[in-house]
């Protein structure tokens, strides 16, 4: 299971995905699951979903494909090229980092996001961070006509130039762990639900557009109308200086729940997980003895929140893996967590029946 999972999570991290542009992830995503036998359609969005029969409430299991980046935004006449953010992306952490500017498979463009030179720049600049609009891209092209002649135009997709490492103690760092980490636990669970032979009807969808305005899933969800969303992403590692007055979530702990999350920053929504969901979950982890984290954090969202709110409500949970340096152009997670998580998802859905109770007094 690890090795299908590294393997998997090294491969897709290689693909490049901005949201909005999730083609490439997509066909991908759905060539892996013809692979193994699993049939998949798309929507319009460029949502990917497999279906596998059962009995009892309907579950959507899914995570986000998409990543984040920029979109060209401008092209200097001297060739050099002006972004535009997509999606949370730390200014901070930007500064001569290497981009790739998706024109197409087999004609992307490299470039590098330009930091001034070290000796032009005066000591009042030492310790600020540039705001992105002033950064530009220096693909090697000299002019607005080179770069136009390369495909590159207004609204081309950029991303971090894509990059897979394994670190020592089955850890992986990456371009984009968030989420192809999660779509690799999605792989392995399609594994699992084909081979299975009971168990609730579950709808496996590999989401797009939520690094962008999180309703990539919202279409899907109107569609499917599920009874449970159990949705995958990342939780915030707090075991570095830096984080250790955030919480007590362990890059290698084990699987992550988030029991509270909350974007107050232009986006008033969040989840708080239904708690037939946290008992489900709890119960499992007990059962299987697999460590099981919590989390409840500020500043954290994901497409869940406007899943929950589909037809009459949908019973929901965020479920993930512990991840340092979110957003950044090199995020570690740890194959163990990967595992323990897909071993979990399994054993929870397992113990939906047909008697399987969303009634919250039962629980309350």
């Amino acid at each position: 299971m690890k090795d299908r999972i590294k393997r998997n999570l090294m491969e897709l991290m290689m693909v490049p995905g901005l949201s909005g542009h999730e083609d490439r992830v997509r066909r991908a995503l759905r060539q892996r699951l013809d692979d193994i036998g699993v049939e998949s359609t798309s929507d319009r969005l460029g949502n990917l979903t497999a279906y596998f029969p059962g009995q009892g409430p309907s579950v959507m299991l899914f995570t986000h494909m998409d990543q984040l980046g920029f979109i060209v935004r401008r092209i200097e006449a001297n060739g050099l090229i002006r972004l535009e953010r997509l999606g949370g992306v730390p200014e901070r952490a930007l500064a001569a980092q290497e981009v790739l500017i998706c024109v197409g498979e087999g004609c992307d463009v490299p470039g590098i996001i330009a930091n001034k030179s070290h000796h032009a720049t005066a000591p009042s600049e030492k310790y600020q961070v540039t705001p992105y609009a002033e950064l530009y891209v220096d693909s090697g092209l000299v002019s607005a006509a080179d770069v136009e002649a390369a495909g590159i135009r207004i609204g081309t997709p950029v991303v971090y130039a894509p990059h897979a490492a394994a670190l020592g103690n089955d850890r992986i760092t990456g371009t984009s762990v968030d989420d192809r980490a999660g779509c690799a636990v999605l792989l392995e669970m399609a594994q699992l639900l084909k081979a299975r032979t009971s168990g609730p009807p579950v709808h496996l969808a590999f989401t797009v557009l939520e690094e962008f305005n999180l309703r990539g899933a919202q279409p899907l969800a109107q569609k499917l109308q599920p009874d449970i969303a159990i949705q995958l992403d990342l939780m915030l590692a707090t075991d570095t200086p830096d984080m250790a007055a955030k919480g007590d979530m362990v890059l290698g702990g084990g699987p992550g729940m988030s029991l509270y999350s909350f974007h107050g920053r232009g986006t008033l929504n969040g989840v708080i997980p239904h708690p037939a969901m946290v008992h489900l979950f709890e119960h499992a982890a007990e059962v299987h003895r697999i460590p099981l984290q919590r989390s409840a954090q500020v500043g954290v969202l994901t497409d869940l929140s406007y899943v929950q709110l589909v037809g009459e409500g949908v019973v929901s949970i965020d479920m993930g893996f512990p991840m340092r340096y979110s957003h950044s152009a090199r995020e570690v997670c740890d194959l163990d967590d990967l595992a323990a998580l897909t071993r979990l998802l399994d054993a929870a859905l397992s113990d939906i029946g047909p008697d399987f109770s969303l009634d919250r007094d039962d629980y309350t």
